[in-house]
């Protein structure tokens, strides 16, 4: 699995990222800087970070979405290439015309960071074929404007054409307004272009990827990647 990690002045997550990939696949990926106008040739798979690209000005993302390395994101994903972004990462994705919707302040009005729990909706696509359908989850959150938000005619979309990979949930997989800790619509945590190739998730599973941490709950994501392009290959 060739990987390409973009990096945003403010992204801060890169590492972290890269880190998980390579002790999934035991390939280090490229770090790709946003003034470049071009992915390294062979990449398999982009990811766009956590962080606060640009200080988070304007709106989260809305400057990061418009960088000149984004152009070839666009049409990698066109041409379909797989694409994740997590928390920024994700808003960025939004904010470009990736995926739809919008991440807002979060309903508390206050930043969140701690372990979270998410319920896996399908296992049959390459951002969840690691997981059981069904399967509740731990990893981290760290984000004050995740709060996802769609008009109503997409998150029907949405659900109709089982694009929601990830909710929040609580630990025995209810999904409810007790749990859902931002307020997103429909509990959305993660969803997924009409396509399928472009995943944007607000927790960050890059950090659960070794028992150092805890809990090993976010290798599971990277690894059906790996297994993916694998059989793709």
């Amino acid at each position: 699995m060739k990987s390409a990690v973009l990096v945003f002045p403010g992204i801060n997550r890169e590492r972290d990222m890269a880190r998980a990939l390579k002790l999934v696949s035991g390939n280090d990926a490229a770090m790709v800087w946003h003034a470049d106008t071009e992915l390294p040739k062979g990449t398999d798979l982009v990811v766009v970070p956590g962080g606060f690209s640009y200080g988070d000005y304007l709106r989260c993302g809305a400057i990061a979405a418009r960088a000149p390395v984004m152009d070839a994101v666009r049409k990698f994903a066109a041409d379909g290439g797989l694409v994740l972004g997590v928390c920024n990462g994700f808003q960025i994705l939004c904010e470009s015309g990736l995926l739809p919707g919008v991440l807002m302040r979060n309903a508390g009005l206050k930043f969140i960071c701690r372990d979270v729990h998410l319920r896996v909706e399908r296992n049959d696509t390459p951002f969840t074929r690691g997981y059981q359908a069904g399967q509740v989850i731990t990893v981290p959150v760290a984000h004050g404007e995740g709060n996802y938000e769609a008009d109503e005619e997409t998150l029907k979309r949405l659900e109709g054409e089982g694009r929601v990979l990830y909710r929040y949930c609580s630990p025995t997989g209810e999904v409810g307004e007790a749990h859902n800790i931002n307020g997103a619509a429909a509990s959305i945590a993660g969803i997924v272009s009409e396509r399928g190739n472009v995943l944007g998730m607000m927790p960050h599973p890059e950090n659960h990827v070794e028992d150092i941490m805890g809990s090993t709950d976010g290798r599971g994501l990277f690894a059906g990647l790996a297994e993916h392009l694998k059989r793709a290959a």
